[in-house]
């Protein structure tokens, strides 16, 4: 059976540096990177080689989702990580969200991951590991990115929920909370003003100390500092003050 891990938005940014960890686990036969432009992923598999096996899904469309666990059947696959990376963010007041972008971001953030892990579980084996990235956004809740807050908040319960079920397949699954990470998925200016990122880190850290704490059985990582600063805040503070604090922060841009 081949040794496989899966990466969704792997074409890029912290699915990028996911798959650039995963490339040095020998034990590794394959690592199949999901994304939707073709020609991204097939410039993944210059850069990284021959274990790279580019896999073009829209995780949005069901069928073509469900077509992913079609793929490990037939190569009788073992599935050693399993990545769910991929994912919309855009800050923004909640009116501005047509019915289409709202369903799209549920649809990617929870609906996809979900389903995936669902079609990769009779896969799954002692030693497999599940991160889903979710955000140190869903400690509380967050005006304004309330929408993408609200999806990494369920993907993190859900994570560890799932982590508690499986615990005795020795399966892991670990809810990888990061701050700000530097990608394109930032929103570099507003209104003309340059957004300032406090406790930003680059794509690289944030993998390679969710994969250390998989290996290690926690249900949650945090890469920083500043993370667990904040998720110490959220639980001493009222959830009032919190958002009042972040409000604060981000008003210049509103």
């Amino acid at each position: 059976m081949k040794k496989i891990a899966l990466v969704t938005g792997a074409a890029g940014g912290l699915g990028r540096a996911f798959v650039a960890e995963l490339i040095k686990e020998e034990l590794l036969d394959e690592i199949w990177s999901i994304g939707r432009n073709r020609e991204k992923l097939a410039r993944l598999k210059e850069l990284f080689g021959d274990k790279i096996i580019p896999v073009c899904k829209d995780l949005t469309d069901t069928k073509q989702l469900k077509s992913v666990s079609v793929l490990l059947e037939e190569e009788k696959a073992d599935v050693r990580y399993l990545v769910n990376n991929a994912g919309i963010a855009r800050m923004a007041p909640s009116e501005d969200f047509s019915p289409e972008e709202i369903e799209r971001t549920i649809d990617l953030n929870c609906k996809a991951p979900v389903l995936l892990m669902n079609y990769c579980l009779p896969f799954l084996s002692k030693g497999s590991k599940i991160l889903n990235i979710s955000s140190a956004s869903a400690f509380q809740p967050t005006p304004y990115i309330n929408l993408y807050a609200a999806t990494k908040a369920f993907e993190r319960s859900y994570s560890r929920a799932l982590n508690a079920e499986l615990k005795a397949r020795g399966i892991t699954v670990t809810a990888v909370c990061p701050s700000w990470v530097d990608t394109d998925l930032l929103t570099k200016e507003i209104k003309g003003v340059k957004v300032k990122f406090h406790g930003i880190v680059s794509p690289g850290r944030v993998a390679a100390k969710a994969l250390k704490d998989a290996k290690k059985g926690k249900d949650m990582s945090v890469c920083s500092l500043y993370v667990k600063c904040q998720h110490l805040n959220v639980k001493l503070m009222p959830q009032k003050l919190t958002m009042e604090l972040w409000l604060n922060s981000i008003k210049k841009y509103l």
